[in-house]
């Protein structure tokens, strides 16, 4: 089983729709830190649709309480924009942790320093776009992670 973990998930819209592909594909959602709003909320259960109830987060309320509860050799993915490996090179097993941060400023500042050897970037053109948003991004990394487990398996 994939684990996307959402470190302080900003908007409700997006913890749902992430949600309801975590329950597609049967990857566990952590939800990690302080959330800017109620998982009980009508908005989160909006997007999650009538698959919200099945979801069943892990709530970890610290950052350190995720690290705690994350076995040792499991596998640790960051995305962000200032990730220096490309999506299209990781390599992903079951079991792996893919880590999103906050919609509005990604991780603190430590983690870019403190995960460098883990952080990875979504490909994308040149332009005026400086990030895609939390539930695209989260989609393609969990299908792109999929893909490959699935690959080796089935061959």
């Amino acid at each position: 089983m994939l684990n996307l973990v959402l470190f302080e998930p900003e908007i409700p819209w997006n913890t749902g729709n992430i949600g309801r592909t975590c329950l597609a594909l049967g990857a566990q959602l952590h939800l990690v830190g302080r959330l800017g709003f109620h998982l009980d909320g009508k908005e989160v259960q909006r997007a999650g649709l009538d698959y919200w109830e099945h979801v069943n987060p892990i709530r970890h309320t610290t950052w350190e309480a995720f690290e705690a509860s994350r076995p040792s050799s499991a596998q640790m993915f960051l995305f962000s924009t200032k990730g220096t490996q490309l999506l299209w090179r990781a390599s992903f097993n079951d079991g792996d942790y893919l880590v999103f941060g906050r919609e509005t400023a990604g991780f603190p500042t430590d983690f870019y320093d403190r995960y460098a050897g883990s952080l990875v970037c979504i490909p994308q053109g040149k332009g005026p776009v400086r990030s895609l948003n939390l539930s695209t991004a989260a989609g393609i990394v969990l299908y792109e992670a999929t893909r490959q487990i699935q690959g080796r398996t089935n061959s």
